[in-house]
Protein backbone atom coordinates (compact mmCIF):
# COMPACT_ATOMS: atom_id res chain seq x y z
CA UNK A 1 0.00 0.00 0.00
CA UNK A 2 1.31 3.62 -0.83
CA UNK A 3 1.64 5.05 2.40
CA UNK A 4 1.05 8.34 0.70
CA UNK A 5 -2.47 7.82 -0.96
CA UNK A 6 -4.30 8.42 1.87
CA UNK A 7 -3.01 12.30 1.94
CA UNK A 8 -4.91 13.08 -1.24
CA UNK A 9 -8.65 13.11 -0.99
CA UNK A 10 -9.26 12.81 -4.43
CA UNK A 11 -7.93 9.84 -4.48
CA UNK A 12 -10.76 8.26 -2.80
CA UNK A 13 -12.95 9.49 -5.17
CA UNK A 14 -14.54 7.03 -7.84
CA UNK A 15 -15.25 8.01 -11.28
CA UNK A 16 -17.89 6.21 -13.30
CA UNK A 17 -18.54 3.98 -10.06
CA UNK A 18 -14.54 3.07 -10.56
CA UNK A 19 -11.84 3.85 -8.14
CA UNK A 20 -10.31 7.07 -10.07
CA UNK A 21 -6.73 5.52 -11.54
CA UNK A 22 -4.70 9.52 -12.11
CA UNK A 23 -2.31 9.33 -14.48
CA UNK A 24 -2.00 13.01 -15.62
CA UNK A 25 0.44 14.59 -12.83
CA UNK A 26 2.29 16.44 -15.96
CA UNK A 27 -0.64 18.41 -16.47
CA UNK A 28 -1.46 19.29 -12.39
CA UNK A 29 -0.78 17.20 -9.19
CA UNK A 30 -3.48 16.33 -6.64
CA UNK A 31 -2.89 18.43 -3.36
CA UNK A 32 -2.60 16.40 -0.23
CA UNK A 33 -4.56 17.15 2.76
CA UNK A 34 -1.92 19.37 4.50
CA UNK A 35 -1.98 22.09 1.79
CA UNK A 36 -5.92 21.86 0.90
CA UNK A 37 -5.75 22.77 5.39
CA UNK A 38 -2.87 25.60 4.68
CA UNK A 39 -5.12 27.87 2.25
CA UNK A 40 -8.33 27.39 4.29
CA UNK A 41 -6.30 28.58 7.38
CA UNK A 42 -5.03 31.45 5.57
CA UNK A 43 -8.29 32.72 4.16
CA UNK A 44 -10.41 31.60 7.70
CA UNK A 45 -7.59 33.28 10.00
CA UNK A 46 -5.54 35.86 7.97
CA UNK A 47 -7.35 37.39 4.58
CA UNK A 48 -6.06 40.50 3.83
CA UNK A 49 -4.68 42.71 0.94
CA UNK A 50 -0.91 42.90 1.95
CA UNK A 51 1.55 45.29 1.98
CA UNK A 52 -0.55 48.56 2.43
CA UNK A 53 -2.57 47.76 5.40
CA UNK A 54 -1.13 49.38 8.91
CA UNK A 55 -3.98 47.18 10.82
CA UNK A 56 -2.67 43.42 12.33
CA UNK A 57 -4.62 41.37 9.83
CA UNK A 58 -2.43 43.17 6.95
CA UNK A 59 0.36 42.54 8.32
CA UNK A 60 -0.14 39.11 9.00
CA UNK A 61 -1.20 38.68 5.32
CA UNK A 62 1.91 40.28 4.28
CA UNK A 63 4.09 38.01 6.57
CA UNK A 64 2.66 34.82 5.40
CA UNK A 65 3.14 36.06 1.82
CA UNK A 66 7.15 36.76 2.40
CA UNK A 67 7.76 33.43 4.75
CA UNK A 68 6.21 31.75 1.75
CA UNK A 69 8.78 33.34 -0.49
CA UNK A 70 11.66 33.10 1.88
CA UNK A 71 10.49 28.89 2.01
CA UNK A 72 10.59 28.98 -1.90
CA UNK A 73 14.13 30.79 -2.06
CA UNK A 74 15.62 28.91 0.36
CA UNK A 75 14.42 25.41 -1.62
CA UNK A 76 15.83 25.85 -4.65
CA UNK A 77 19.06 27.81 -3.26
CA UNK A 78 18.22 31.40 -4.29
CA UNK A 79 20.85 33.47 -2.71
CA UNK A 80 18.55 36.28 -2.16
CA UNK A 81 14.69 36.32 -1.12
CA UNK A 82 14.21 39.11 -3.89
CA UNK A 83 15.27 37.05 -6.66
CA UNK A 84 11.76 35.16 -6.55
CA UNK A 85 9.33 36.16 -8.18
CA UNK A 86 5.55 35.54 -7.89
CA UNK A 87 3.63 34.95 -10.43
CA UNK A 88 0.60 32.75 -12.08
CA UNK A 89 2.31 29.83 -13.42
CA UNK A 90 5.27 29.16 -15.82
CA UNK A 91 3.65 30.37 -18.26
CA UNK A 92 3.88 33.63 -16.96
CA UNK A 93 6.94 33.42 -15.53
CA UNK A 94 9.00 32.19 -19.09
CA UNK A 95 6.55 35.38 -20.59
CA UNK A 96 7.77 37.74 -18.26
CA UNK A 97 11.54 36.74 -19.12
CA UNK A 98 10.93 37.16 -22.72
CA UNK A 99 9.22 40.81 -22.68
CA UNK A 100 11.08 42.11 -20.01
CA UNK A 101 14.67 40.64 -20.92
CA UNK A 102 14.17 39.53 -24.53
CA UNK A 103 12.53 42.88 -26.12
CA UNK A 104 14.75 45.44 -23.86
CA UNK A 105 18.12 43.63 -24.83
CA UNK A 106 18.62 41.65 -27.64
CA UNK A 107 19.05 43.46 -31.36
CA UNK A 108 18.99 42.08 -34.56
CA UNK A 109 21.72 39.43 -35.35
CA UNK A 110 21.43 37.98 -32.22
CA UNK A 111 20.35 33.97 -31.59
CA UNK A 112 17.75 32.56 -29.33
CA UNK A 113 18.66 28.82 -29.11
CA UNK A 114 15.81 26.50 -28.00
CA UNK A 115 14.93 22.92 -28.32
CA UNK A 116 12.32 21.13 -30.52
CA UNK A 117 11.37 19.78 -26.87
CA UNK A 118 9.73 22.99 -26.17
CA UNK A 119 6.49 23.55 -24.32
CA UNK A 120 4.97 26.26 -26.12
CA UNK A 121 5.21 28.16 -23.53
CA UNK A 122 8.90 28.73 -23.46
CA UNK A 123 8.68 28.99 -27.63
CA UNK A 124 6.08 30.85 -28.54
CA UNK A 125 7.37 33.70 -26.54
CA UNK A 126 10.86 33.80 -28.55
CA UNK A 127 8.98 33.54 -31.51
CA UNK A 128 7.34 37.25 -30.62
CA UNK A 129 10.98 38.16 -29.82
CA UNK A 130 11.96 37.03 -32.61
CA UNK A 131 9.75 38.50 -35.19
CA UNK A 132 9.45 42.22 -33.43
CA UNK A 133 13.48 42.25 -33.10
CA UNK A 134 15.15 40.38 -35.79
CA UNK A 135 16.55 37.85 -33.96
CA UNK A 136 17.27 34.18 -34.90
CA UNK A 137 15.64 31.26 -33.30
CA UNK A 138 18.00 28.20 -33.47
CA UNK A 139 16.58 24.66 -32.83
CA UNK A 140 18.00 21.29 -30.73
CA UNK A 141 16.79 18.03 -32.15
CA UNK A 142 17.14 15.32 -29.85
CA UNK A 143 18.52 11.74 -31.29
CA UNK A 144 16.16 8.76 -31.56
CA UNK A 145 16.34 8.08 -27.64
CA UNK A 146 14.73 11.61 -27.04
CA UNK A 147 18.04 13.51 -25.65
CA UNK A 148 20.12 16.26 -26.62
CA UNK A 149 23.57 15.17 -27.60
CA UNK A 150 27.17 17.41 -26.41
CA UNK A 151 27.51 17.95 -29.90
CA UNK A 152 24.03 19.32 -30.55
CA UNK A 153 24.42 21.79 -27.51
CA UNK A 154 28.31 22.88 -29.19
CA UNK A 155 27.07 23.17 -32.60
CA UNK A 156 23.55 25.13 -31.59
CA UNK A 157 24.99 27.18 -28.93
CA UNK A 158 27.10 29.77 -30.97
CA UNK A 159 29.39 32.59 -30.71
CA UNK A 160 26.18 35.36 -31.63
CA UNK A 161 23.93 33.43 -28.47
CA UNK A 162 22.49 35.51 -26.41
CA UNK A 163 19.93 33.70 -24.80
CA UNK A 164 19.43 29.64 -24.34
CA UNK A 165 15.63 28.86 -23.29
CA UNK A 166 15.46 24.91 -22.20
CA UNK A 167 13.17 22.70 -20.55
CA UNK A 168 14.89 21.32 -17.93
CA UNK A 169 12.06 18.06 -18.67
CA UNK A 170 10.18 17.18 -21.59
CA UNK A 171 6.37 17.32 -20.57
CA UNK A 172 5.86 14.34 -23.78
CA UNK A 173 8.85 12.54 -23.87
CA UNK A 174 10.05 12.65 -20.19
CA UNK A 175 13.42 13.47 -20.92
CA UNK A 176 15.94 15.04 -18.46
CA UNK A 177 18.21 17.72 -20.78
CA UNK A 178 21.62 18.02 -19.43
CA UNK A 179 21.56 21.20 -17.67
CA UNK A 180 24.76 21.94 -15.98
CA UNK A 181 26.26 21.54 -19.74
CA UNK A 182 23.61 23.93 -21.55
CA UNK A 183 24.27 26.23 -18.66
CA UNK A 184 28.01 25.81 -19.61
CA UNK A 185 28.16 26.24 -23.14
CA UNK A 186 26.01 28.76 -22.96
CA UNK A 187 28.07 31.43 -20.80
CA UNK A 188 31.08 30.30 -22.51
CA UNK A 189 29.43 32.24 -25.57
CA UNK A 190 28.17 34.71 -23.09
CA UNK A 191 24.43 33.54 -23.55
CA UNK A 192 21.95 33.57 -20.22
CA UNK A 193 19.61 30.73 -19.81
CA UNK A 194 16.09 30.12 -18.81
CA UNK A 195 15.19 26.99 -17.86
CA UNK A 196 11.51 26.00 -17.63
CA UNK A 197 11.24 23.84 -14.62
CA UNK A 198 7.65 22.89 -14.83
CA UNK A 199 8.41 19.38 -14.98
CA UNK A 200 11.22 18.78 -12.76
CA UNK A 201 10.76 20.47 -9.70
CA UNK A 202 7.86 17.72 -9.05
CA UNK A 203 10.58 14.76 -9.29
CA UNK A 204 14.34 16.19 -8.42
CA UNK A 205 15.73 18.45 -6.55
CA UNK A 206 16.44 22.28 -8.26
CA UNK A 207 19.47 24.33 -6.52
CA UNK A 208 19.77 27.50 -8.74
CA UNK A 209 22.89 28.56 -7.26
CA UNK A 210 24.86 25.62 -7.99
CA UNK A 211 23.16 25.35 -11.46
CA UNK A 212 24.21 29.01 -12.17
CA UNK A 213 21.39 29.14 -13.95
CA UNK A 214 19.98 33.02 -14.55
CA UNK A 215 16.54 32.30 -14.88
CA UNK A 216 14.32 29.40 -13.83
CA UNK A 217 10.41 29.41 -13.84
CA UNK A 218 8.28 26.67 -12.70
CA UNK A 219 4.37 26.17 -11.43
CA UNK A 220 2.99 25.48 -7.96
CA UNK A 221 0.07 23.12 -9.49
CA UNK A 222 2.18 20.68 -10.99
CA UNK A 223 3.82 20.07 -7.11
CA UNK A 224 1.12 20.09 -5.32
CA UNK A 225 0.40 23.47 -4.40
CA UNK A 226 -3.19 25.40 -5.70
CA UNK A 227 -3.17 26.62 -9.70
CA UNK A 228 -3.06 30.16 -9.97
CA UNK A 229 0.82 30.32 -8.09
CA UNK A 230 3.92 29.87 -9.72
CA UNK A 231 7.41 31.21 -9.70
CA UNK A 232 10.11 33.05 -11.35
CA UNK A 233 13.74 32.74 -10.41
CA UNK A 234 16.12 35.40 -11.65
CA UNK A 235 19.71 36.79 -10.73
CA UNK A 236 19.46 39.72 -8.80
CA UNK A 237 21.89 41.47 -11.14
CA UNK A 238 19.92 40.78 -14.57
CA UNK A 239 16.30 40.92 -12.61
CA UNK A 240 17.60 44.52 -11.27
CA UNK A 241 18.68 45.93 -14.99
CA UNK A 242 15.13 44.76 -16.40
CA UNK A 243 12.08 46.85 -16.90
CA UNK A 244 8.71 45.70 -15.15
CA UNK A 245 6.45 43.35 -17.44
CA UNK A 246 2.93 44.20 -15.95
CA UNK A 247 2.71 48.12 -14.17
CA UNK A 248 -0.04 48.95 -11.15
CA UNK A 249 -0.88 48.85 -7.40
CA UNK A 250 2.30 47.66 -5.50
CA UNK A 251 5.24 47.71 -8.05
CA UNK A 252 5.51 51.69 -8.33
CA UNK A 253 6.77 53.40 -5.67
CA UNK A 254 6.09 57.51 -6.87
CA UNK A 255 3.50 58.17 -9.82
CA UNK A 256 3.40 61.50 -11.14
CA UNK A 257 1.04 63.13 -13.83
CA UNK A 258 3.91 62.36 -16.72
CA UNK A 259 6.08 59.33 -15.29
CA UNK A 260 6.98 56.89 -12.32
CA UNK A 261 9.35 54.78 -10.27
CA UNK A 262 9.20 51.43 -9.93
CA UNK A 263 9.68 49.85 -6.05
CA UNK A 264 12.34 47.26 -5.66
CA UNK A 265 12.80 44.26 -5.99
CA UNK A 266 10.07 41.91 -6.03
CA UNK A 267 7.41 43.92 -5.92
CA UNK A 268 8.90 45.48 -9.32
CA UNK A 269 7.70 42.44 -11.26
CA UNK A 270 4.66 41.74 -8.83
CA UNK A 271 1.91 44.46 -10.35
CA UNK A 272 -1.54 43.92 -8.43
CA UNK A 273 -3.07 42.81 -5.57
CA UNK A 274 -0.95 39.12 -5.20
CA UNK A 275 -2.60 35.71 -4.76
CA UNK A 276 -1.54 35.27 -0.94
CA UNK A 277 -3.07 32.27 -0.56
CA UNK A 278 -1.82 30.40 -3.33
CA UNK A 279 1.94 31.14 -1.65
CA UNK A 280 0.62 29.89 1.37
CA UNK A 281 -0.34 26.28 -0.73
CA UNK A 282 3.37 26.23 -2.19
CA UNK A 283 4.80 26.96 0.87
CA UNK A 284 3.29 23.84 2.49
CA UNK A 285 3.69 21.74 -0.52
CA UNK A 286 7.45 22.49 -0.87
CA UNK A 287 7.28 21.24 3.55
CA UNK A 288 5.31 18.37 2.04
CA UNK A 289 7.29 17.77 -0.57
CA UNK A 290 10.71 17.73 2.44
CA UNK A 291 8.94 15.36 4.54
CA UNK A 292 8.18 12.64 1.75
CA UNK A 293 12.07 13.52 0.60
CA UNK A 294 13.23 13.25 -3.30
CA UNK A 295 14.71 9.90 -2.93
CA UNK A 296 11.94 8.34 -2.16
CA UNK A 297 10.01 10.41 -5.01
CA UNK A 298 12.02 9.26 -7.63
CA UNK A 299 12.55 5.76 -5.87
CA UNK A 300 9.14 5.33 -6.44
CA UNK A 301 8.36 6.73 -9.74
CA UNK A 302 11.87 4.87 -11.66
CA UNK A 303 9.84 1.48 -10.11
CA UNK A 304 6.73 2.76 -11.74
CA UNK A 305 7.83 3.62 -14.86
CA UNK A 306 9.99 0.75 -15.68
CA UNK A 307 6.68 -1.01 -14.48
CA UNK A 308 4.58 1.01 -16.59
CA UNK A 309 7.26 0.46 -20.04
CA UNK A 310 7.63 -3.22 -19.63
CA UNK A 311 3.52 -3.53 -19.54
CA UNK A 312 2.97 -1.23 -22.27
CA UNK A 313 5.57 -2.99 -24.23
CA UNK A 314 3.46 -6.69 -23.81
CA UNK A 315 0.47 -4.83 -25.40
CA UNK A 316 0.11 -5.42 -28.98
CA UNK A 317 -0.55 -2.28 -31.82
CA UNK A 318 1.31 0.21 -28.96
CA UNK A 319 3.99 2.57 -29.83
CA UNK A 320 5.71 3.98 -26.99
CA UNK A 321 8.20 7.62 -28.16
CA UNK A 322 11.82 7.62 -26.94
CA UNK A 323 13.31 6.18 -24.61
CA UNK A 324 11.89 3.18 -24.13
CA UNK A 325 14.07 1.17 -21.33
CA UNK A 326 13.78 4.29 -18.29
CA UNK A 327 16.98 3.61 -17.65
CA UNK A 328 18.55 7.07 -17.15
CA UNK A 329 17.86 10.60 -17.23
CA UNK A 330 14.27 9.63 -17.82
CA UNK A 331 11.40 10.99 -15.72
CA UNK A 332 7.68 9.25 -15.50
CA UNK A 333 6.23 10.71 -18.57
CA UNK A 334 5.27 8.39 -21.34
CA UNK A 335 3.61 9.25 -24.74
CA UNK A 336 2.29 6.52 -26.79
CA UNK A 337 -0.15 5.88 -29.57
CA UNK A 338 -2.84 2.75 -30.75
CA UNK A 339 -2.38 1.82 -34.20
CA UNK A 340 -5.70 3.31 -35.56
CA UNK A 341 -7.11 5.01 -32.88
CA UNK A 342 -7.03 8.57 -32.52
CA UNK A 343 -5.92 9.54 -28.95
CA UNK A 344 -8.68 11.03 -28.42
CA UNK A 345 -10.83 8.00 -28.57
CA UNK A 346 -8.18 5.92 -26.41
CA UNK A 347 -8.44 8.59 -23.58
CA UNK A 348 -12.35 8.74 -23.81
CA UNK A 349 -12.48 4.94 -23.23
CA UNK A 350 -10.10 4.51 -20.58
CA UNK A 351 -12.15 7.37 -18.58
CA UNK A 352 -15.13 4.97 -18.79
CA UNK A 353 -12.80 2.43 -16.13
CA UNK A 354 -11.91 5.77 -13.98
CA UNK A 355 -8.56 6.20 -15.78
CA UNK A 356 -7.47 9.51 -16.41
CA UNK A 357 -4.84 10.48 -19.12
CA UNK A 358 -4.06 12.89 -21.09
CA UNK A 359 -4.43 12.92 -24.72
CA UNK A 360 -3.73 15.55 -27.92
CA UNK A 361 -0.61 17.48 -29.13
CA UNK A 362 0.40 18.55 -25.57
CA UNK A 363 1.52 21.91 -25.80
CA UNK A 364 4.16 20.89 -28.31
CA UNK A 365 3.41 20.87 -31.67
CA UNK A 366 7.23 21.43 -32.91
CA UNK A 367 8.12 18.09 -31.50
CA UNK A 368 4.79 16.22 -32.69
CA UNK A 369 5.94 17.15 -36.39
CA UNK A 370 9.81 15.95 -35.52
CA UNK A 371 7.95 12.68 -34.52
CA UNK A 372 5.87 12.50 -37.12
CA UNK A 373 2.42 12.36 -35.37
CA UNK A 374 0.19 14.70 -34.69
CA UNK A 375 -1.10 13.85 -31.30
CA UNK A 376 -0.37 11.19 -28.81
CA UNK A 377 -1.67 9.40 -25.42
CA UNK A 378 0.59 10.61 -22.27
CA UNK A 379 0.77 9.19 -18.69
CA UNK A 380 2.56 10.62 -16.04
CA UNK A 381 3.28 9.20 -13.16
CA UNK A 382 4.06 10.84 -9.32
CA UNK A 383 4.92 9.35 -5.93
CA UNK A 384 1.78 8.42 -4.80
CA UNK A 385 0.46 6.31 -7.98
CA UNK A 386 0.69 2.56 -7.72
CA UNK A 387 1.25 -0.73 -9.59
CA UNK A 388 -1.93 -1.67 -8.94
CA UNK A 389 -3.16 2.11 -10.94
CA UNK A 390 -1.06 0.64 -14.10
CA UNK A 391 -2.25 -3.03 -13.84
CA UNK A 392 -5.72 -1.36 -14.31
CA UNK A 393 -4.68 1.33 -16.60
CA UNK A 394 -2.91 -1.96 -18.69
CA UNK A 395 -6.09 -3.93 -18.79
CA UNK A 396 -7.88 -0.84 -19.80
CA UNK A 397 -5.61 -0.12 -22.45
CA UNK A 398 -6.01 -3.59 -23.84
CA UNK A 399 -9.50 -3.39 -24.39
CA UNK A 400 -9.32 -0.02 -26.70
CA UNK A 401 -9.01 -1.20 -30.35
CA UNK A 402 -11.96 -3.91 -29.22
CA UNK A 403 -14.15 -1.09 -28.67
CA UNK A 404 -13.71 0.18 -31.78
CA UNK A 405 -14.23 -3.16 -33.57
CA UNK A 406 -10.86 -4.64 -34.41
CA UNK A 407 -9.74 -7.79 -33.92
CA UNK A 408 -6.73 -9.21 -32.03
Amino acid sequence: MNPYLNDFPILQEKENGRRLVYLDNAATTQKPLSVLKAVEEYYRTENANPYRGLYSLSVRATQAYEDARHTVAEWIGAGDDSEIIFTRNATESLNLVAYSYGLPFLREGDEVTLSVLEHHSNLVPWQMVAKAKGVKLNFLYPDASGRLTDEEIEKKITPNTRVVAVTHVSNVLGTVNPAAKIIDAAHRAGAVVVLDCAQSIPHFPLNVGELDVDFAAFSGHKMLAPMGVGVLYGKKALLEKMPPFLTGGEMIEYVYEQDATFAPLPQKFEAGTPNVGGAVGLAEAVRYLRKVGYDTIQKTEAELLAYALQGLAAVPHVTVYGDKTGARDRCGVISFNVDGVHPHDVATILNEDGVAIRAGHHCAQPLMRYLGINAACRLSLYFYNTKEDIDIFLESLKKVRGWLGYGA
